[in-house]
């Protein structure tokens, strides 16, 4: 059974070119996007929409990736949060996952980002998969086999 319904990842980003860039990438992979340049805009964002994943830069023009990570982390405890930051040293990597990121990918590991992202997308969807068990009701086994060497 396919589902219709596309996973929605908030992208905060303070440049343009960046936000046009990745959400054309993840559209390409059936991954809807709402790209925001600033963390109020982010916050607000959240407060009034529901996404799978926030992907956030560690760079904004009105407060840090951290702090919006941590603001974010109080409201939401449960959506995954990924940086994609330009910020490659392993002292942001680490204030990225104390801060409650999931996960840190370096810009431009744009291969990382989509399988990051993807791997994230997939276990919440598997978190929230029903799973309907069959009973059988009739007492007779069916007139057909999958065992191909029974046929």
């Amino acid at each position: 059974m396919s589902y219709s319904i596309r996973p929605r990842v908030l992208y905060v980003d303070d440049d343009e070119d960046s936000r046009d860039m990745l959400s054309t990438l993840l559209r390409f992979w059936r991954i809807e996007t709402k790209a925001v340049g600033t963390g109020a805009q982010a916050l607000s964002s959240i407060q009034a929409e529901r996404f799978d994943l926030y992907l956030l830069d560690v760079r904004l023009p009105d407060l840090d990736g951290f702090e919006l990570c941590r603001r974010m982390r109080d409201y939401d405890s449960h959506t995954p949060i990924l940086f994609f930051s330009g910020a490659a040293h392993e002292a942001d990597k680490k204030r990225g996952i104390k801060a409650g990121a999931d996960a840190y990918v370096i810009k431009p590991d744009l291969d990382g980002l989509v399988g990051t992202i993807k791997q994230f997308v997939s276990q919440a969807e598997n978190a929230t998969a029903r799973v309907i068990p069959f009973e059988r009701k009739l007492g007779f086994s069916p007139p057909f086999t999958l065992d191909p060497a029974a046929a």
